[in-house]
């Protein structure tokens, strides 16, 4: 994904979520992937799907259950 693209990611993702820490990081082999970070911890991948001249992305997040513990 190119720069201007990740960077409204980023702005996005930081405004929907509410998290300023959140940064949206090229992944350097994939130029329809990106990754989301908070702080070094990696969230997530974040996909670039193109289908019928319409572009949409998708952010996958898991959570594991013993992220829960303590909450």
């Amino acid at each position: 994904m190119k720069k201007d693209e990740l960077a409204k990611l980023q702005a996005y993702l930081r405004k929907m979520l509410g998290s300023p820490k959140l940064e949206v990081r090229a992944q350097p082999k994939k130029d329809d992937m990106a990754e989301v970070f908070m702080g070094e911890e990696f969230v997530g991948p974040l996909y670039r799907i193109e289908e019928d001249g319409e572009t949409e992305y998708q952010f996958n997040m898991a959570i594991l259950v013993e992220d829960l513990e303590g909450v």
